[in-house]
């Protein structure tokens, strides 16, 4: 099968979105194998310690506890999930806190060259924010990773309250992933027996009340699957990975990210990324650490998002505290590596909505607390199209 297929751009909701083919509509041939990446090799650490491929640059935007340059705002502990949002000329870079108690999140705030204009807080009060996604309205899906926890919307232009939306259901939420097309929302579940979820609203653009579903499918990781409703999300008396027979389990699932008709998620209890079609409802591996030949270049697989070129970039949680790429045509090679910071991990992904600036963040730094997070911007050129 042909995943060199037309590239085409989606835009969701102001957040930097860049889809490209993403082997669009198609199953997964075969999961990627290491290759040589569309970027060469790795140089030498920089000043901040990442190594880059030539031509790549790094900034630190923000660090835990401390004032963000150019701003009041002290940055939170622990940054994990993120995403980028358009905001007039410039951008806003929305960021998780996984601490407990505590949690919430925080963004910045970018004129149109890359400049601080402010910092603030979107949301606090809440517990163990982890991961979450950018709706196609505009606004962040901030997702507490705990037993029977709840999905935040926040709105990252700011002066709006955070909105806790319960109908989306209690569970241990990582991620979500907002699908325009059949108007979704996917989610995903870190338990070793987890769940892969979609949230369907009464009405899109409102998720004060909808419809709770979980993936049905067999034991195998390829083919066909179906959709079920979870008879209560609030999971007053049965958890909701446990409430339907046949739902299929996920170890440990993490990252989610939708683009063209696929919605691609990891699992990283088994070193996963997966593939669903929406279009064939079916899913596929595209990455498993297991059947790669040689040495597994990605390992402890966490966040992830894609670019315009059809790119997905996957960020490691341990492994060797790389970003790796996985290409259209199947190869998956590192993208950037940040050295000194073994006890920490790689959150956050994003790119700001030109394509030209790449966002995360060490959770803990080089002293390994929470309160050593350090949040990257990293420049260079970034393919727009696959080749």
């Amino acid at each position: 099968m042909d995943r060199r297929t037309v590239l085409r751009t989606a835009v969701a909701g102001g957040a930097a979105a860049f889809a490209g083919g993403l082997w669009a509509g198609a199953a997964v041939a075969a999961p990627a194998q290491p290759g040589v990446g569309p970027y060469g090799p790795l140089r030498a650490a920089d000043a901040n310690g990442i190594m880059l491929p030539t031509g790549f640059t790094s900034r630190v935007i923000a660090r835990s506890r401390q004032v963000v340059p150019g701003t009041s705002y002290v940055w939170h502990d622990a940054p994990d999930g993120g995403a980028c949002f358009t905001a007039g000329a410039g951008w806003i870079y929305v960021s998780n806190s996984e601490i407990t108690p505590g949690g919430g999140a925080s963004a910045v705030r970018f004129h149109a060259d890359g400049s601080v204009a402010s910092a603030y807080r979107l949301l606090s009060g809440t517990n163990q924010n982890c991961a979450g996604g950018a709706t196609g309205w505009g606004t962040w899906l901030s997702c507490e990773e705990v037993s029977r926890g709840h999905v935040y919307e926040t709105y990252p232009q700011g002066g709006t309250t955070a909105v806790r939306r319960a109908a989306m259901g209690r569970f241990k939420h990582e991620a979500a992933a907002c699908d325009p097309d059949r108007r979704v929302i996917y989610l995903t579940e870190d338990e070793t027996d987890g769940c892969f979820y979609r949230f369907r609203p009464t009405t899109w653009g409102d998720l004060s009340a909808g419809t709770l579903e979980v993936l049905v499918a067999g034991s195998g990781t390829s083919g066909p699957v179906t959709w079920a409703r979870v008879p209560d999300p609030a999971a007053s008396t049965t958890l909701t990975r446990r409430q339907v027979s046949g739902a299929k389990g996920f170890d440990g699932g993490e990252g989610c990210w939708y683009a063209d008709g696929t919605c691609w998620f990891t699992t990283k209890g088994d070193n996963r990324v997966w593939a669903y079609d929406a279009v064939r409802q079916r899913i596929d591996l595209a990455y498993d650490d297991s059947l790669v030949s040689g040495t597994a270049p990605l390992t402890g697989v966490d966040n992830i998002t894609g670019t315009r070129s059809g790119d997905l970039y996957v960020a490691e949680d341990g492994g060797d505290m790389e970003v790796c790429v996985i290409t259209p045509d199947e190869v998956v090679a590192p993208f950037l590596r940040i050295t000194g910071q073994s006890s920490s991990e790689i959150c956050g992904p994003a790119f700001s909505p030109d394509g030209t600036r790449f966002y995360l963040s060490s959770q803990r730094g080089t002293s390994g607390s929470s309160s050593g997070g350090i949040t990257y911007e990293v420049r260079g050129p970034f393919r727009t199209r696959f080749l």
